[in-house]
């Protein structure tokens, strides 16, 4: 249910992220079908072959893949899989802890959009993706202001009488990414802010 609710928000329907206390916002997924601004910080940085984690849509797979940088897109939901084939780039319907193709070869990991959130536990997220990477290699992610509080939610989404099941989502600080990249195995954490969103880079 969560991949089809998924699937009618980057259709323009109206669905919601509703969290355990009643509280709902709009999830509005067609906004990643469109460059968002920000999206050069991450972009430029890539180095070489780059996995984007819970690509969606693909508009990161998608500009890399116009500049000639070798990059796949991963996603649970067969719909934004075949957005992103549609446009142009690779992408596979994978699940960033199950198996996924050049394991320990990528050069770059893109965890945009807030993804680092996925699975409600970033430590294990962070620590997977460093089995993803070279050695050298580099995370490029999306993270959420300084000042924000880190923490993990429990969330579903809800289009009308329709409900998904409730999953872990995770809210990482830019306070609080070196911290954690360190936790994770990564020996040099930096981050910055431009067009107001907030990135970090982990090595």
């Amino acid at each position: 249910m969560i991949g089809e609710l998924y699937t009618e928000s980057l259709a323009g329907a109206a669905v919601e992220i509703e969290h355990v206390d009643g509280t709902r916002a709009p999830l509005e997924a067609t906004r990643w079908r469109e460059p968002i601004a920000g999206d050069e910080e991450l972009l430029t940085r890539c180095a070489g072959p780059t996995l984007d984690v819970g690509s969606g849509p693909g508009r990161l797979t998608v500009a890399l893949t116009r500049r000639g940088v070798p990059a796949l897109g991963i996603d649970i939901t067969p719909h934004a899989v075949h957005l992103t084939r549609r446009a142009g780039a690779q992408a596979l319907v994978r699940d960033v802890f199950g198996h996924v193709p050049g394991s320990g070869r990528w050069a770059t990991v893109l965890l945009a959009d807030g993804n680092i959130g996925i699975g409600g536990d970033p430590l294990t997220l962070l620590k997977r993706v460093r089995e993803l990477l070279r050695p050298g290699g580099w995370v490029l992610a999306d993270v959420a202001p300084p000042g924000t509080a880190s923490k993990v939610d429990r969330v579903r989404l809800r289009h009308g009488d329709e409900l998904g099941e409730w999953f872990g989502w995770a809210t990482v600080s830019a306070a609080d990414i070196a911290r954690l990249g360190v936790s994770a195995g990564f020996t040099c954490v930096d981050h910055w802010t431009r067009s107001g969103r907030w990135f970090a880079r982990l090595r």
